[in-house]
Parts: structure tokens; C-alpha cells; sequence
């Protein structure tokens, strides 16, 4: 167990107490059911002059209530610099958002709520982001938080640094499975709630109370603003704009209700505003980018199923691939978004040294290594070991592995490319979505594109799950089978730590020991890093 009781931890922690930090979110979760002020603080979308704040606040009588937020230089509030106030009540599930003018650039800030009571809110951290010639920047990027897998250990090892001055979640901040989806073993104490798939308003608002009650989770958020953005988990399975796999119709409903219900609660619970995507600038050193690729625009995943299938099945994944893989209408974004996107990549090179785009999923190129049949644990299934199969032989069409990810929409990625070479862009592609952790050069019509930092997950399993093989052996057959792949590690989870400066961005994945228990010690990190105009990774 660590919890490093210093004054501003303290300060931090001081609404629940350090008994309730001990518990398990469920029961922390059934604690904070009462009135008050239920799950900490949260800031985000930050500038160099405003912040926007969040909490939750359930009233003991009533269906709303006002409450006071006001942030300041100090944690004692001794020298208040800003102050509003905002309304929220049941039809929002309790959770109060407001942003905050007036600040300063590059200011550490901290702020609070007070309800009409006087109580008053933990006390959180925050820091706008700096203007002019910066000199460094920190950034932090988590992934795939799945609560029933493990203990949050990423988020608490982070949120004990004094190096960071961003946080950014690329989606699956939650899962929507109930308990029945999970055939492997999981965590005891880590309970979810509701105890079933959530497919309602209220089962996506009490799966949020859930996470949010994590205290490690508690904890990052009031240490630092956090950038985010939603991918498929929020709210089902590689979802897309009319459905997802991991939707049933027939026995679920219409699809709308549901991700408009998604949509909601993400924007309620998470400190994030309605925008469907915003660029942050952070001085001259770089603009980063909140995208949108799940539920706004992005068309169907192209389904290779029926070519595996078919009686002659490379003649079928030959026209699979030079015909519906192909198709231009295809797209992640949407024109809407894939215009201004390339309009902000082609005026902010100019201004800011690099472009840092964050993205759900991985665009790098990943086809599945021959060998990997070989690599499959003893008791694999027989429908486990067909499945990789069934990528060996799309990969020698040049298929890739997952049509859900950007190399299943190829079109689309040459686009974003092309803009960024066209914008003469230092692109940094920052992802997760995968589970493990990828670095890759990115090429396209044979020349250096930008590159990518794709993270490994906070808890989820990724592809060691199926492989006996030596991790080193997976990673270096993934390596040897795709060419914008410089190193991978398949095996292990954490997240990933972002230095940007204007002659180099270094990126370092954190592999943390366990997730079994709850422990801050790191077993391995490993570092990569770009310099400025190479646009690859350097040896």
C-alpha cells in the first residue's frame, strides 16, 4: 500500500478520510451515496487563461442547488484570484461544471466549491497551460482503464509527480460489460456497479459513481487538468455512428438512446466541455489536439468476415482489399472534422514547433507476423486459434489485424497524413485503444509523415493473454513484420509519460509491477524520442 501524507496530500484527500481511501470503489461507492459532495474535484480544458472546474454535490432536500467555486494561489485560499457560481441538480446527476477566467499562463492554481451549507469541497490542483517560448511541457497519456481487471497503479504513480503538467485520457476511461463478459479471473474488492452491462441513462450514470470513487483515480484528477476524450468503451464495443458490436438490437434496443445516453453522462461526470474537438495551444512549443472518432462520424467498420469465409478465400481477401478496404467514403472523423483538422495542422506549424494529435485508436500500420500461431498458449481455443490464422493469411494480402483501428480505414489515414505533410506539420500521433505499447515511424507515399506514441493499458489484457511465447520474441516478430513499427512490448500495462521541448519530444512508457495489488512500484520503462524535423524515431 503507499499513500504519501504530506500537507497537500492531505488537503486533497481530507473530504473522505483515510479509511475511506482504503476501501474498494464499491464500497466507497455505496459510502458517498449520501448527501454532500460525493466524488472530490476535477479540472480540465485548460488555457492559458481559464480553467473549467468540476464536482458533484447531491442536496439533502430539494432538485437543485447553487454552488460556489472559486480558485486561488495558494491552498489555504488565502489569495483568491477567481470566482463564479453554478447550478446543478438531479437532471444532471448532481455534477457541477464551470469554467474560470482571469488566470495567468503557466500559473499552478488551486480551487474548491463551497455549497450553500459552507461546506466545502476537497481542495484540487490545477495549471493553466503556458504562453510564449516555453521550454518544457509534461504530459501524461492513460488508456483502456477496465476497474475489474486491476487497480488503478498508473494513475496513483502518476499522480505523485511534480514532472507533469497535463494529464490525457484517449478513451475507455470506463467499461460498459457487466460482470458476465469477464471470463478470466478478476480482482476481489473491485466491484462494479450496476452489476450488468449498462444500457440506460442511470446504469451509465452509477458505472461512472463507481470509477470515479476510485481513489487513485481521485486522486489524478485533483493533482492536475486533464484532457479528454471518449473511444468505443464509454459507450460499447468498437461502436460507430449507427452501432456497435457490442450492441444488440434486437434484444438491447435502438442505438440511439443508448449513445445519446453515453454522450450525456461522459459530459457529465467527465471534467470536459461540449465541444466534439478543440486544439489547446501550449505557447510556442506545440498545439495539441482533442479529437472525436467514435460516435459523431465514423462510418462501419469494414467487415472482412464473409472474404475469410468465402470457398476461395484469397482470391475474396484480394478483392476485399482492393475494393471495400479501399473505399475513400470511409472515414474515423467525418469531412467535418478531417477539414478543420487539417486547416488547424496547416496554420499552427507555423506558430507552434510541434503537432500533437490525440486519437482513440492506433493509426500506425500492424499486419499479424506469421509466426504468431506459433506463439498461442497450450489450451487456446479453437476459435482463438482460428482468429489468428485468419489474420496470417489477411496479412499476406497486406491486410491489417483490426479493421477497427486506422488501418482498417486506409483512405481516411493517407488523408490525415497527407494534410500534416502538406501543412509541413511535426506530427506526434498520441494513442491507446491496443492494450500494449507501439512506437511507430509513420510513412506515407514513402516519405516520414510523423510519429506515434501508442500507449499500453491502466489494467486491460492485452495480447499476452494469448501467448505462451516470450514477450521479446512477440514484440520482435511484430517488429520484423511491419515497417513503421521501431518497438512494441506486448505483455504489460501502465501508461505514458510525454517530454516535449522545441528541439525534442521524448516519450517513456511506465510499466508498472503488478496490478494484482495496489502498489505504485514500476518494474521497467522504456524511452524513445523524435527530434525536431526528422519526423521518425531516431536509433
Amino acid at each position: 500500500m503507499y499513500l504519501t501524507l504530506d500537507r497537500r496530500r492531505l488537503v486533497l484527500g481530507g473530504s473522505l478520510g483515510l479509511g475511506a481511501l482504503m476501501l474498494a470503489p464499491g464500497a466507497v461507492f455505496a459510502q458517498q451515496a449520501a448527501a454532500g459532495f460525493t466524488h472530490a474535484v476535477a479540472s480540465g480544458e485548460p488555457g492559458p487563461d481559464s480553467m473549467l472546474l468540476w464536482t458533484r454535490y447531491v442536496a439533502s432536500a430539494g432538485d437543485e442547488i447553487r454552488l460556489d467555486a472559486e480558485i486561488a494561489l495558494d491552498p489555504e485560499f488565502a489569495k483568491v484570484v477567481s470566482a463564479g457560481a453554478v447550478r446543478t441538480g438531479a437532471w444532471r446527476d448532481w455534477t457541477a461544471k464551470i469554467t474560470l477566467d482571469g488566470l495567468k499562463p503557466g500559473t499552478v492554481y488551486w480551487y474548491r466549491f463551497i455549497a450553500p451549507d459552507g461546506s466545502r469541497s476537497p481542495v484540487g490542483r490545477t495549471k493553466t497551460l503556458p504562453e510564449g517560448n516555453a521550454a518544457r511541457f509534461g504530459l501524461a497519456v492513460f488508456s483502456c482503464s477496465n476497474l475489474p481487471m486491476g487497480w488503478f497503479n498508473a494513475y496513483g504513480h502518476a499522480a505523485e509527480r511534480s514532472d507533469l503538467d497535463l494529464w490525457m485520457h484517449v478513451g475507455d476511461y470506463i467499461y460498459e460489460y457487466g460482470p458476465a463478459s469477464y471470463h478470466g479471473p478478476v480482482i476481489a474488492g473491485r466491484t462494479l456497479e450496476p452489476d450488468r452491462e449498462i444500457l440506460a441513462i442511470v446504469d451509465y450514470r452509477q458505472r461512472y459513481a463507481c470509477y470515479r470513487a476510485d481513489p487513485d483515480l481521485q486522486r489524478l484528477h485533483q493533482n492536475a487538468p486533464m484532457v479528454a476524450f471518449w473511444d468505443d468503451h464509454e459507450s460499447a464495443n468498437d461502436s460507430w455512428e449507427g452501432g456497435a458490436q457490442n450492441h444488440q438490437p434486437a434484444t438491447e434496443g435502438d442505438w440511439n438512446p443508448r449513445r445519446a445516453a453515453a454522450m450525456q453522462v461522459y459530459r457529465e461526470w467527465m471534467p470536459v466541455s461540449d465541444e466534439p474537438w478543440k486544439a489547446y495551444p501550449i505557447g510556442s512549443l506545440a498545439t495539441l489536439y482533442r479529437t472525436e472518432s467514435r460516435l459523431l462520424a465514423r462510418t462501419r467498420q469494414a467487415d472482412i468476415g464473409a472474404a475469410l469465409k468465402a470457398a476461395d478465400p484469397d482470391a475474396a481477401l484480394t478483392a476485399f482489399r482492393d475494393g471495400a478496404w479501399q473505399d475513400p467514403s470511409a472515414t474515423m472523423l467525418g469531412s467535418t472534422q478531417e477539414s478543420w483538422l487539417a486547416h488547424c495542422l496547416k496554420a499552427n506549424a507555423r506558430s507552434t514547433a510541434w503537432q500533437l494529435v490525440g486519437m482513440g485508436t492506433i493509426i500506425g500500420r500492424t499486419l499479424m507476423p506469421k509466426d504468431a500461431p506459433n506463439w498461442l498458449k497450450p489450451d487456446a481455443s479453437a476459435r482463438v486459434i482460428a482468429e489468428f490464422r485468419d489474420n496470417v493469411r489477411a496479412a499476406r494480402h497486406g491486410l491489417p489485424m483490426w479493421m477497427d483501428r486506422w488501418d482498417g480505414y486506409p483512405a481516411a489515414r493517407s488523408r490525415l497524413l497527407h494534410a500534416a505533410q502538406q501543412a509541413d506539420a511535426d506530427l506526434v500521433m498520441l494513442s491507446g485503444d491496443s492494450h500494449n505499447a507501439w512506437a511507430f515511424s509513420l510513412v506515407e507515399d514513402g516519405r516520414p509523415a510523423g510519429v506515434e506514441f501508442a500507449g499500453h493499458s491502466v489494467t486491460s489484457g492485452g495480447l499476452e493473454g494469448s501467448f505462451a511465447a516470450d514477450p521479446r520474441m512477440v514484440a520482435q516478430g511484430f517488429i520484423e513484420t511491419n515497417p513503421e513499427l521501431a518497438w512494441a512490448d506486448t505483455s504489460r500495462r501502465g501508461y505514458m509519460m510525454i517530454e516535449i521541448t522545441p528541439q525534442r519530444v521524448t516519450g517513456e512508457w511506465l510499466f508498472m509491477q503488478t496490478i494484482k495489488d495496489r502498489t505504485a512500484a514500476l518494474a521497467d520503462t522504456h524511452r524513445m524520442h523524435v527530434d525536431h524535423g526528422r519526423r521518425s524515431f531516431s536509433a
